[in-house]
């Protein structure tokens, strides 16, 4: 038993039930507080980490639209959740050779991994909230933020919870599931808001579904396989499905335009990926397989391309990224 389900299971016997959002915000407080989850030695890899290419297309992406807004001294780039530094070093040297040379923030909680993005990027200053972020336009980036975020789920009018039954770990009542998440939605409102307010444009990069609807999609990660999300509290990823519909509304809601939904595979070819991974392979033929197989893993249909979506938010008075056009 892992002192996080020890400490669960004390809750539960003291207070009844508890939600599944409080059981999720539990577990993955405690698992991004004492490691870094990515790579091989790991338990999942994000899509900076299968290649260069996608920072760097992040990074002219935004760099791009900032140089269409009026190329703003006073922007800074910003992200979210950002892992090991790995998407903020790609994107940034990116943005630097466009002329970009505002401050790196990035938005961490977890001292094991801000660890390891001061590594990455060298002068970052670190928040721990999107409204710690200084009031100037931003150029952000959350990349697989949204889906670790805790979300409620509903059987009709109930909402389900983690209970102790035969004394395991185990949720109530059965049934279809209906899923929401107060804290995604909240967090994407006070991103919209600081845009609102400031100017800048964001990139919402993650996994789920384009419209709202019924269905269980909490999930955990270990090692790389696909684990039961009640075992082991604290020791593996829980994420479940963005609604980007609901995200979307919670933007237009604080004030700021959002764009068409597309997929990864779609937005990355339409800003050239492809054309970069003939250039790389160019320049290291030796890498031609690497390449080509990390290409296919970002945008195949059958790997993060179709089930991985992207989604612009922006001030009013800034243009809309390149990638989003029907």
């Amino acid at each position: 038993m892992t002192p996080l389900e020890r400490a669960l299971r004390e809750r539960i016997e003291a207070e009844g039930p508890i939600t599944v959002e409080a059981f999720m915000e539990a577990c993955n407080d405690f698992y991004y507080a004492t490691r870094d989850p990515l790579g091989a030695a790991g338990d999942f890899t994000t899509a900076p980490e299968i290649s260069q290419m996608f920072g760097e297309l992040v990074g002219a992406s935004l760099a791009d639209c900032w140089h269409r807004s009026g190329s703003s001294a006073r922007a800074i780039y910003a992200e979210i959740g950002p892992g090991r530094g790995t998407l903020a070093a790609d994107a940034l040297r990116a943005m630097r050779s466009a002329g970009f040379a505002g401050e790196a923030h990035l938005v961490e909680t977890s001292p094991k991994l801000r660890e390891k993005q001061a590594s990455s990027v060298p002068h970052a200053r670190f928040h721990d909230r999107v409204e710690q972020l200084p009031g100037v336009p931003l150029l952000l980036a959350a990349n697989e933020f949204l889906d670790a975020l805790p979300a409620r789920q509903w059987i009709g009018d109930e909402e389900r919870k983690v209970a102790i039954a035969n004394d395991r770990l185990s949720f109530t009542p059965d049934g279809e599931v209906h899923e929401d998440s107060p804290a995604r939605r909240e967090a994407v409102a006070a991103i919209a808001r600081h845009l609102v307010r400031n100017g800048g444009v964001a990139l919402i990069i993650d996994y789920g579904h384009a419209r709202t609807a019924p269905g269980d999609t909490l999930q955990a990660v270990r090692r790389h396989e696909y684990a039961d999300p009640l075992a082991d509290p604290g020791e593996q990823d829980l994420t479940s499905h963005v609604d980007f519909e609901a995200v979307g509304h919670a933007a237009e809601q604080a004030g700021a335009l959002v764009s068409t939904l597309v997929t990864q595979g779609d937005w990355l070819r339409h800003l050239g990926i492809e054309h970069r991974a003939q250039s790389l392979i160019a320049s290291n033929p030796d890498k031609r397989h690497d390449v080509e197989q990390a290409l296919h893993r970002l945008c195949g249909r059958d790997e993060m391309g179709e089930l991985f979506k992207v989604m612009a938010i922006r001030s009013p008075d800034w243009p809309e990224p390149a990638g989003f056009a029907a």
